[in-house]
């Protein structure tokens, strides 16, 4: 996660965070939070530091009390330009003192709190040697919809985000494919998303013929050959807010099997989109996509779930797989990407991201979803 603060938020939208996960923590039964550097930071506060060392940086939230900022003393200038700086209590520590000991002074040492998933194992083995009667759970298993559900500002920037994604790929269809290695097409996909806003590119999937069988590919030196289908996976952060987008690309006329792999993909990935609506559960847009792709006959060619949640990084909750019952709520945002993966020949993905609205859901990427032909 790199770390400008988007200028889209106030300190007042960043103190109502802070105070909405301070409650949050409360009402799960936690006595507060912990909060390393990494996305949770910079959505409370909008801080990242210079550099993430050993220096133990951690963000306090308990309820009724007001947020605290342990931070080293050479960081303390940065800290206290972020946007949200003025919504918490800085409380540096300088080198030679014990960070472990200036945090447990604002902790209930016989508490359990919620600590982010990032969180350097020393930094919480400190923890408990400075309080070894503290308990500790994951925020992403006390607290999983702490950052799912997104404002009006937030789905403005996703939006905008996935808009750019959409402009990146109707121009990499343009470039010539057949003849070109998978990286040469990946640093074109780089390059497309930085010039239409990417301040950061987390992935750029070429998977072509075989290689498209491996959903998380990346890119390999294999040159793109004629008649090959083409997975394109593409995203990364716009002003501080992800994008995700998968399409599937063919190089020159496909087979009738490929056109109909492809044909099932795609109602698959509309019967995903078409399920979401506030109340559904999680796992009812995976059950609509997968009902799709079994019924064709290619079921066990589906190996991953339906879909992912997206904001300030790219995989974040909720996801949309089998076993999860957490409630669509309007906000949420997430990816609806069936895939069809038919080992050693070829594969086909299509995604799209998805925000729940008041009656149903609405899409931030709207590029074609037929089966496009490239050179």
């Amino acid at each position: 996660m790199t770390g400008t603060t988007p200028a889209h938020f106030t300190a007042g939208d960043y103190d109502a965070r802070m105070e909405r996960a301070a409650r949050a923590a409360g009402d799960a039964g936690l006595a507060g939070l912990l909060v390393a550097p990494g996305p949770d930071m910079v959505w409370l506060t909008g801080y990242t530091p210079t550099a993430v060392t050993e220096r133990l940086t951690v963000l306090v939230l308990t309820p009724g009390r007001d947020p605290v900022l342990v931070v080293p003393t050479l960081e303390a200038p940065d800290a206290e330009e972020a946007a949200g700086a003025t919504a918490l209590t800085l409380r540096d520590w300088t080198d030679g003192k014990d960070p472990y000991a200036v945090t447990a002074a604002l902790l209930d040492g016989r508490g359990r709190f919620g600590i982010s998933d990032n969180t350097w194992a020393m930094h919480l083995l400190g923890l408990q040697r400075a309080l070894p009667e503290s308990r500790y759970a994951s925020l992403t298993d006390a607290l999983p919809m702490l950052r799912a559900v997104k404002d009006p500002a937030e789905l403005e920037l996703l939006a905008a985000a996935g808009a750019a994604a959409d402009a990146t790929f109707e121009e990499i269809r343009k470039v010539r494919f057949a003849g070109r290695r998978e990286t040469e097409v990946g640093r074109d996909l780089d390059a497309l998303l930085r010039r239409f806003g990417h301040s950061q590119v987390d992935f750029t999937i070429v998977g072509s013929g075989p290689n498209g069988a491996n959903p998380h590919h990346e890119v390999g030196d294999r040159v793109i050959q004629e008649g090959d289908m083409v997975v394109l996976d593409f995203g990364g952060l716009k002003d501080g807010y992800g994008s995700d987008t998968t399409r599937t690309v063919h190089v020159g006329e496909p087979t009738e099997e490929e056109r109909r792999v492809h044909d099932v993909v795609r109602a698959a990935q509309e019967a995903g989109f078409r399920a979401v609506r506030p109340g559904v559960a999680c796992q009812e847009i995976d059950r609509a996509a997968r009902a799709v792709i079994n019924d064709a006959g290619y079921g066990e060619y589906f190996i991953h779930r339906t879909g992912h949640g997206i904001g300030v990084t790219t995989h974040e909750p909720p996801y949309m797989i089998e076993g999860e019952e957490q409630p669509l709520v309007p906000g949420m945002c997430f990816s609806v990407e069936p895939g069809v993966y038919l080992p050693g020949r070829f594969g086909v993905r299509i995604e799209d991201i998805v925000t729940v609205t008041g009656d149903g859901g609405r899409r931030f990427n709207d590029t074609t979803r037929e089966m496009v032909i490239v050179d």
